[in-house]
């Protein structure tokens, strides 16, 4: 899971770099630099619990570690939306890069058709406001991460982020 986390930061620091707003680049490193926070400190908790064994508080701090990671990766996503929404500079020959854009790209061409089909299906009410029963909820990022599947089921196990893990090969 913490090497999960890792490769989210990666994903959201290329992200940021090809980002076009200031604003929306500053928030994904902010909160890329936070998962990778999280993800050390639930690396160093497990590798601790697993030399201590088994106890009621080790477990407790673990469960916390791990829902702080999820959050941060939620946080990560959301401004990785922010961030695609607003728009993307080209990315350069790096294959992880190319892949990240598009990831990126394929979610915008989704997020797009739902737009489309959400203005040609228009349930408004009388006030012209949308109906919010029924509606189908817009696609993010967390649900096309979710819909990839898993590229290998040979996880070893502690995965090194850093040497042949690219952004996008392990399934969140």
């Amino acid at each position: 899971i913490a090497s999960d986390g890792q490769v989210v930061v990666k994903f959201g620091n290329i992200l940021a770099k090809h980002c076009l707003d200031q604003r929306c680049s500053v928030e994904l490193l902010r909160a890329a630099e936070h998962t990778q926070s999280v993800s050390s400190q639930l690396s160093i908790v497990a590798r601790v619990k697993a030399v201590t064994g088994e106890s009621k508080a080790s477990s407790e701090l673990l469960l916390s570690n791990v829902q702080n990671l999820v959050r941060a990766v939620q946080h990560v996503l959301r401004a990785a939306e922010a961030a695609c929404v607003k728009g993307l500079g080209q990315a350069s020959a790096d294959p992880e890069e190319e892949e990240v854009a598009a990831f990126c790209q394929q979610w915008r061409k989704n997020l797009t058709q739902h737009r489309a089909k959400e203005a040609l299906n228009s349930d408004r009410d009388e006030l012209g406001l949308r109906k919010t029963r029924g509606a189908k909820a817009e696609p993010t990022l967390m649900s096309l991460v979710q819909e990839q599947p898993p590229r290998s089921r040979n996880i070893p196990k502690h995965p090194n982020p850093r040497k042949g893990h690219t952004v996008m090969d392990r399934h969140l």
